[in-house]
């Protein structure tokens, strides 16, 4: 975490939550969390053992969110990046991060977690939420793999208007839909449709609502690695064309776009 990010969308990343319990196969996040865990096994003052990485036997035999009841105790130093490897695990100590950066900065939130998954309590998303509004000056973006949580969130009041609010669609039965684009909730809504796996159809301007899309490729080694087609790409391509809808290509698509890559902001 700091106040700059390889990701080509963004001018920096800040994790106050860091982990997810997902378990993509193609997260390039758990293999950073994991590699850089500190604690083989830590202990909570109850003596609780905290598991590592979610990988060896006696992490596979906790069950997440029990697990998560215990991490919350924890008082982790905070040299300590992934004290619990890609377990989820909320950073008090970086909650005024933001507040730090006077010059204003595009913040992708959370950039190593998912912090409106399932298993993530309302309280540490109302820390969050709080701390970005305690530092008005930046441009916030969140992104997750379950955006029923917003709807969820704005019936409590906890979802403020002026954020950017993603959602991962790494194929078309992912796509965010709605009987009509007005049900939708988030005034500002962007689609992540990275890595992107196969061919999709989507309807931006009716049924899958979207203010901004970035299309990018998986990347790095994985055994069975999804290399997209031009044509793939295109078609996401087009639907936004006609819709009046920015497109953002990741750099992973340059040389496979060629001269019709593009990056289009919507701001």
């Amino acid at each position: 975490m700091g106040s700059k990010t390889k990701i080509d969308w963004a001018d920096a990343s800040w994790n106050p939550v860091t982990g997810c319990l997902h378990g993509c196969k193609y997260c390039y996040a758990r293999r950073i969390a994991t590699r850089f865990c500190s604690n083989e096994h830590g202990k909570d003052d109850a003596g609780v053992a905290f598991p590592c990485s979610g990988d060896c036997k006696f992490c596979s035999e906790l069950d997440g969110l029990e697990f998560l009841d215990q991490v919350t105790r924890v008082n982790h130093s905070p040299s300590e990046t992934y004290p619990f490897g890609f377990l989820p695990t909320i950073h008090p100590h970086r909650l005024d991060v933001p507040s730090k950066w006077k010059k204003p900065k595009t913040i992708f939130v959370c950039s190593m977690a998912d912090l409106f998954g399932a298993w993530v309590r309302d309280e540490w998303i109302e820390k969050v939420v709080n701390a970005c509004l305690a530092a008005p000056q930046h441009r916030y973006l969140f992104l997750t793999k379950n955006p029923d949580r917003y709807l969820d969130l704005d019936k409590k009041g906890l979802l403020p208007r002026e954020f950017w609010y993603g959602y991962s669609a790494t194929k078309q039965d992912q796509l965010w839909t709605f009987k009509h684009a007005d049900d939708c909730p988030c005034t500002k809504l962007f689609v992540s449709i990275e890595p992107l796996l196969e061919p999709m159809q989507p309807c931006f301007c009716t049924h899958a609502p979207a203010d901004w899309v970035i299309i990018g490729a998986e990347t790095g080694n994985r055994k069975g690695k999804v290399v997209p087609k031009k044509d793939w790409v295109m078609e996401i391509a087009e639907e936004c064309e006609y819709s009046g809808i920015p497109v953002f290509m990741k750099e992973s698509l340059r040389d496979l776009m060629g001269d019709d890559f593009r990056q289009e902001f919507p701001w």
